[in-house]
C-alpha cells in the first residue's frame, strides 16, 4: 500500500478541537489505513477561509489528499461546494453521485440534501464530506478507503496522481 499525506479540514461555525468528533473519526480512518495525517485545521463556514486553507494545502507538494467535513448542506452558511468548486482543475462528478447513491440506502431521500463533491487541483485530490459522523464513515468506508488504495483494482484515485503513476 502507498502511504498518502492527507490534510483534514473541519468546516464549522461551532466545532473546536475539543469537540470535533467527525474530524477525529476521519483522522482515525486515515491513520488506521496507513496514510499520514500531515495537516489538520478547523475553519468557520466562510467561503474565503475555506479557500485560503485548502489553497495552501493544494500548493504544498507534500499534501496529495485534502478531505473536508462539514458545510455541504443547504442550511445557514453551508458553503463548502461554492468554496471548493472554483479551485478544481477537474471535478470528480462520480464522487458526489456515488456518495448520494450509497447514502440513499442509509438515510433514504434525505440524501438529496447532501452536496458532497470531489475534484483534483494541482495534482491534489480533494473530497468534501458532510459533517455527521455517519456521513464521514460512509464516505471513507464505502468510497475513499478503496479509492485511496493503489492496490484497489480495476482503478483508484492514486493512479491519477502523477507521482504515483507506474511506468
Amino acid at each position: 500500500m502507498t502511504t498518502l499525506n492527507c490534510a483534514l479540514l473541519t468546516i464549522s461555525d461551532t466545532r473546536t478541537a475539543a469537540d470535533d468528533t467527525s474530524g477525529d473519526l476521519l483522522a482515525g480512518f486515515i491513520s488506521a489505513d496507513g496514510h499520514t495525517l500531515a495537516a489538520r485545521a478547523i475553519v468557520s463556514d466562510d467561503i474565503y477561509q475555506i479557500r485560503a486553507q485548502v489553497s495552501q494545502w493544494i500548493a504544498d507538494p507534500d499534501i496529495v489528499v485534502v478531505i473536508t467535513t462539514g458545510g455541504t448542506g443547504f442550511t445557514g452558511r453551508d458553503s463548502t461546494p461554492e468554496a471548493l468548486g472554483p479551485l478544481f482543475d477537474k471535478t470528480i462528478e462520480g464522487f458526489g453521485e456515488l456518495f448520494r447513491q450509497i447514502s440513499y440506502g442509509e438515510i433514504d431521500s434525505s440524501t438529496i440534501q447532501s452536496r458532497a463533491i470531489g475534484g483534483i487541483a494541482n495534482a491534489t485530490l480533494i473530497f468534501a464530506l458532510p459533517g455527521s459522523g455517519n456521513a464521514v464513515r460512509t464516505g471513507w468506508e464505502k468510497i475513499l478507503q478503496n479509492q485511496l488504495n493503489v492496490d484497489f483494482k480495476p482503478c483508484n484515485f492514486v493512479e491519477l496522481l502523477p507521482r504515483f503513476r507506474e511506468g
